[in-house]
């Protein structure tokens, strides 16, 4: 075994791996390949061999393959066991609407349908109190239906049960000696609300199977190696852990990129950042003022997860995102993708559908010849052909010095640009966030094509592109600690004494801090951060809040920044308490550069015609290319510019500039106004 740490990121169309050896140099390796969409672990195994990374001593691992069972509806056929009388929980969900005005909205179907959704009969009161004890009789119909219905996995919900765990602990000790995989509401999420609770039990027990099998496979290529799991939360746990609790590692490839942007962030001393990763299916946007930002208000294929997990805003554009015109003549992109298998049209492996991709193809902005560092050739006529289909279809006739190609390209750049803007403006302005206060770390392998632009019309004015960006969120999990997060609901009011909480909290705290040092982390290494949710009575909603003797007034404060107001003197209570137990680790150590003089002559390789935007419209420009491998510390690079990385590219705009800082990041100035 060596001192190898590995990171790796399954994506919608490539897989990535970050290869870091602390000694002798902290060297890095960055490698990518086509994702498998049929069996991720496919392209996880093959990359290993590729790096020829033999037993390395940790392999930390973020994956679509949870995310992708639920959103394709391919998990394991799963039933529910509830409590009697309940067993419509997530038919019946919460009655509301994702469209207020959309009279023929839809919800999900549940992933249990009615006729696997059982009662047994027992009752516990909202207290904790048994009003009817579990009939041990019921068991065995219980068992003869789900065998009859071929069920693989149960989520076992019952009313209360986070007050009173013993009657689901018999049931699921009953089903797994008939081998049925087991997931209990009151171990997944020990919290009341009856719907939230039992719709993340049934997702859990939904993909439980498939990410136990997914990992067993990948186990034994890496048996001699520590195998971890990157969580939602921004942290990472054993695979132990992982199969039990999938439905914590369900956005964990973008999780991975949050922290991995933080990272680079904290390296250049800037705080308040956003990140914006552009993959090949979709783009994901988060904002952090000095730390992530961590919500239990989350849903996936619209069925709420309520676990903790970055808040992270997703939409589908990404470069394989795919462009069309709809019935009514109107230019659409996404969210179907190209994905890895055919592609997009350029990739020359049988895919026939414009991209994003094929657009900057098409534009002059994405090099052929420079794809993934030479190692794969794009083919320009097929994205052409594509994209004159496109405006075809859209009735786009040759305008001035474009041709009908050039201008259905543009139009799909500027329509995934919409799309994306309107996510970065869902976590800035829409909460209440000034953009221009923020600096945007852009990654994932299309980020670069569209940063810059994005940023100006959001008003940012620093755009900062991390070297091997399209594999950052594998750089984020090797510096992600070990977190695990604990909640149990306690129902108090406001006026309980502190030292009362500290002695509620006493449970939790020693239970993180052993499941943590389980984890290999060492005792001194390990620290807890207990909170609380708080709430005015009669609210519906919570705020969480750090424990501490003042526990009142920062809830005050918390409700008055969130909200703008706050209510001195009404009555609070105390609904949930927290804790999150994080085991630091050691991250890579990023190298750090002398600057040198700014002239880049040294890594300019040739000049190519690129479609930028002038100051009456869209315009041909001759731009030099820029290797980005060969960019030193204090080069500085005008607009208009390409720089093509191995793993990216990045355009930058005709009235930007961008600079090389001491660890090689590319810091864009962004100059001029938005449209």
């Amino acid at each position: 075994m060596t001192d190898l740490r590995i990171g790796v990121d399954v994506g919608g169309t490539f897989t990535d791996f970050v290869l870091y050896d602390p000694a002798p140099d902290g060297a890095f390796r960055t490698l990518k390949v086509l994702s498998t969409p049929a069996d991720p672990s496919e392209g996880v195994r093959e990359g290993l061999d590729r790096a020829d990374a033999g037993s390395p001593s940790e392999v930390v691992h973020g994956s679509t393959v949870a995310t992708n069972a639920v959103l394709e509806r391919k998990g394991a056929k799963t039933a529910l066991v509830t409590t009697d009388g309940f067993e419509d929980v997530l038919t019946i969900a919460r009655q509301n609407r994702s469209d207020l005005y959309d009279l023929s909205a839809g919800r999900p179907e549940p992933l249990v349908p009615p006729e696997r959704c059982f009662g047994v009969s027992e009752r516990v009161d909202e207290k904790g109190r048994v009003l009817g004890d579990l009939d041990g009789d019921e068991l065995d119909p219980l068992v003869e239906a789900l065998e009859a219905a071929g069920v693989e996995s149960v989520a076992v919900s019952l009313l209360f049960s986070f007050l009173h765990p013993d009657h689901e602990e018999r049931i699921a000790e009953r089903l797994r000696r008939e081998g049925f995989a087991v997931s209990r509401s009151s171990d997944v999420l020990p919290e009341f609300r009856e719907y939230e609770r039992a719709s993340t039990t049934a997702v859990n027990a939904y993909v439980g199977p498939i990410l136990d099998r997914y990992l067993e496979r990948l186990g034994r290529r890496l048996a001699d190696s520590r195998f971890r799991i990157m969580q939602s939360n921004g942290g990472s746990v054993g695979t132990e852990e992982a199969r039990r609790h999938g439905v914590r590692s369900i956005l964990s490839g973008p999780a991975g990129g949050a922290v991995g942007a933080l990272r680079v962030a904290r390296g250049v001393e800037r705080e308040d950042v956003i990140s914006f990763d552009m993959g090949g299916t979709s783009t994901d946007v988060s904002l952090m003022r000095g730390d992530v930002e961590v919500t239990s208000e989350a849903s996936v294929g619209g069925l709420p997860v309520r676990v903790p997990v970055i808040d992270i805003h997703t939409v589908g554009a990404g470069g394989g995102s795919v462009g069309r015109v709809d019935a009514g003549g109107a230019l659409r992109v996404g969210p179907e993708s190209a994905g890895a298998d055919p592609g997009p049209a350029c990739y020359g492996r049988g895919g026939e559908r414009a991209t994003v991709t094929d657009a900057h193809v098409v534009l002059g902005r994405l090099p052929p010849e420079a794809f993934l560092g030479g190692r794969m050739s794009l083919e320009p006529d097929r994205a052409r052909t594509a994209l004159d289909a496109v405006g075809r279809e859209a009735g786009l006739g040759d305008g001035g010095e474009l041709d009908r190609a050039e201008r259905a390209a543009l139009g799909v750049v500027r329509v995934a640009n919409a799309h994306m803007e309107r996510a970065l403006r869902v976590i800035s302005v829409e909460r209440g966030h000034e953009p221009e206060d923020f600096a945007m770390v852009s990654y994932g392998g299309a980020g670069g094509l569209h940063a810059a632009e994005l940023a100006r019309r959001l008003g940012i004015g620093e755009v900062i592109v991390p070297p091997a960006a399209s594999v950052l969120s594998a750089f984020g999990m090797l510096s992600a600690d070990v977190v695990k997060d604990y909640v149990q609901t306690v129902m108090l009011p406001g006026d309980t004494p502190f030292d009362d909480l500290r002695r509620r909290m006493r449970p939790l705290a020693e239970r993180g801090r052993d499941e943590v040092e389980a984890e290999g982390v060492p005792p001194e290494r390990i620290h807890l951060e207990p909170a609380m949710d708080m709430r005015y009575e009669g609210q519906s909603y919570e705020l969480e809040v750090p424990l501490g003797e003042d526990f009142v007034d920062r809830f005050h404060r918390e409700h008055r920044r969130t909200y703008g107001h706050a209510e001195q003197g009404a009555p609070v209570e105390i609904v949930n308490l927290r804790l999150r137990a994080v085991g630091e680790v050691d991250p890579p150590v990023l190298p750090d550069r002398e600057p040198g003089p700014p002239d880049p002559a040294e890594a300019r390789r040739s000049s190519r015609p690129v479609i930028v935007a002038g100051p009456a419209g869209p315009e041909r420009r001759r731009v030099p290319v820029f290797d980005g491998e060969a960019l030193r510390p204090g080069h500085e690079v005008p607009g208009p510019a390409v720089i093509a990385e191995s793993d990216t590219t990045v355009l930058v705009g005709p009235p930007d500039r961008a600079r090389v800082d001491r660890r090689r990041n590319l810091r864009l100035e962004i100059r001029g106004e938005g449209a």
